[in-house]
Order: structure tokens, then sequence, then C-alpha cells
């Protein structure tokens, strides 16, 4: 089950690497160390782009916004561009993958007209700016950058089925979180395919804040892809479902 390319080619460890796995760290933190490292050196494999719909459920909004999610691989980086068509402007956000760094993340509203991004006259996102909403979602711009798998603090907690998945349950803990960033997420990375199959977001005062479930599973060209992602907000009730329209080609 792959998460390609929905959330981060939807759906990557700069730890600086290896050096970072001294003797200081205890065997769990670095097999968790390992798994993420393996996890962000996964690239697609070709350029693509899927279309879908984003729906927001929550008490002040029921709506209903179309997206496309474009992956472009090249010689040194992958990237990937989400655009949310509402009826009076278009979101555009682009997150550059690129292996041993961080990512970088880009955004820009273009009006009514979508255009070719242009990183050089968008805004870059940065620290607290990556815990904002992407298109009035519960779904954050690091959310879309999987950027927990950055986090200097990666641990493995235990081995267990989960959704009839044999996983790794992975412990990510940011030492430094935003006021409304994460404080650690946990979740269940599928042994054999490394795919999410579920995670726990915890905010800064380390309460359960969301939860996000990929579901839908589609077989695209021998390849399991995911078809829809749902990210719930335990606090406040919203939730948001992304659906995309897997298609052969």
């Amino acid at each position: 089950m792959k998460f390609f390319p929905v959330i981060a080619v939807i759906l990557f460890f700069t730890f600086g690497a290896a050096a970072q796995m001294t003797n200081d760290l205890s065997g769990a933190e670095i097999q968790g160390c390992r798994l993420a490292q393996k996890i962000l050196e996964q690239w697609p494999a070709e350029n693509s782009t899927n279309t879908g719909v984003l729906e927001i459920h929550n008490s002040q909004i029921q709506e209903k916004i179309p997206l496309t999610c474009e992956t472009a691989v090249t010689a040194t980086n992958w990237q990937s561009i989400y655009t949310a068509s509402w009826t009076n402007k278009v979101e555009m956000l682009l997150v550059v993958h690129a292996t041993g760094q961080s990512n970088t993340y880009f955004y820009e509203t273009n009006g009514l007209n979508k255009v070719p991004f242009a990183p050089a006259s968008s805004q870059k996102l940065s620290g607290a700016k990556l815990t904002a909403p992407f298109a009035n979602s519960d779904f954050s711009v690091a959310d879309l950058g999987l950027e927990f798998f950055h986090w200097p603090e990666q641990k493995i907690l235990k081995k267990e089925l989960h959704r009839s998945r044999g996983c790794a349950v992975l412990e990510s803990t940011n030492p430094n979180p935003a006021p409304k960033g994460y404080s650690r997420v946990v979740s269940w990375i599928d042994e054999a395919t490394l795919g999410i199959v579920e995670a726990y977001a915890y905010g800064a005062d380390g309460k359960l804040l969301k939860d996000f479930e990929p579901k839908d599973f589609k077989k695209i060209h021998g390849q399991w892809q995911v078809q829809t992602l749902v990210m719930e907000n335990v606090q406040t009730g919203s939730r948001s479902r992304l659906e995309f329209d897997l298609k052969e080609k």
C-alpha cells in the first residue's frame, strides 16, 4: 500500500543522517531513525496527476472543493503541487522533497485562474506557518509533506497488527512544537509496503489532536495507491475527506 502520490505524493529525515545514530541512542531509537529514513527515501517512479475532491465538514463549513495533486520527478528532487479550486480563488501549495534535505514549501493564491507555479514569486513557508490549514481543511501544510518523518527523534514502540496489517508502531517526537503544531505523532507503518495505515497526532499540550486514516486502496498498474484520506480533529469534531479519482492510464 504505497502512499504515492497522495499526501506527499499523495501521501518524508534529515537526521544528519547516520551520524546521528550514535551509541547514545537506544535500539528502539536507532530502528525508528532507520525506518523514517527508509520512508523518506521512497520516490515516485514517474510524473503523475490525480484529480479529486476535498470535503470539509465542521460546525461552520460543509463544502466540497475540487483538488488536483501533480507529481513531478527530477534528477535532484521530486515535487508535489496541490491545487484547491474554490469558486472565488485558487490555492496552490508546492512541496519539494530531496534526499538528505528538509522539505521546502511554497504557497500562493492565484485568483480565479490557475497558472504555472512560480516559486520565486510565491510565499515560502516555514516554522509555525507549516501548521496552517490548507484550503481551510483539517490537513495542515506540514501534513501534506509528512513533515513529522523529518523530526530528529524517532522511536519504534512495538510491532502489532493494525487494520489487519503487520505494522511497526513509530513514534515521531517534535522537540520544539509550535503552539498549534504537533508534539508527537504515533503512526502505524505497514512493514511490507512502508505505507501509513493510521496515525495519531498530539498537540503541543500533549493531548490527542488528530486522527489520520488512509482508506479505500486501489491497485493501479500493479501498485496499491490510496484513494481516500480522512483527517479528523478529535478535539473540535471537524473532519476532512480527500478522495482521488484513481484511474489506469
